[in-house]
């Protein structure tokens, strides 16, 4: 059975949806929200400018100047400059940033390997054998 591209994409929709529900709900009773933990993780391989950060999270300007004052409120980025332009605006993870973000991604996938554990060797093959082409799908390495 072929099913057209529309089709799956309503359906990959559809569970895309249910995931990033489970996922918050997983770790709703955390001290940083889903949203602050990805804005966490997008730091993890050094600073970043903050128009960078708004344009991955596909947020305007404003939204993620907001989502980074939280962060520097509480103690997980330290703000600083380009030293090529001082007018440009950085953030990076400070070690306690990092260590919510490995506390946080440990939940995430402690709560999603309980539910792998549920999944039959088959389904998880299934689940597997999917991955790559997830991968190409969303553009990841």
């Amino acid at each position: 059975m072929t099913v057209s591209e529309r089709d799956l994409a309503e359906q990959l929709n559809r569970r895309l949806r249910h995931v990033v529900l489970m996922l918050r709900q997983a770790s709703a009773d955390q001290p940083i929200t889903s949203q602050q933990l990805l804005v966490l993780s997008s730091l993890e391989q050094g600073p970043r400018r903050m128009t960078e950060l708004a344009l991955e999270h596909g947020v305007r300007l404003p939204t993620m100047t907001a989502q980074i004052n939280r962060l520097e409120r509480d103690g997980l980025i330290e703000r600083g400059r380009e030293r090529a332009d001082a007018r440009v605006v950085t953030v990076r993870l400070t070690e306690t940033g990092r260590e919510q973000l490995a506390a946080g991604r440990k939940r995430r996938i402690d709560f999603l390997a309980e539910r792998f554990a549920e999944l039959t060797d088959e389904e998880r093959a299934a689940v597997a054998a999917a991955l790559p082409a997830l991968d190409k799908l969303f553009g990841s390495p």
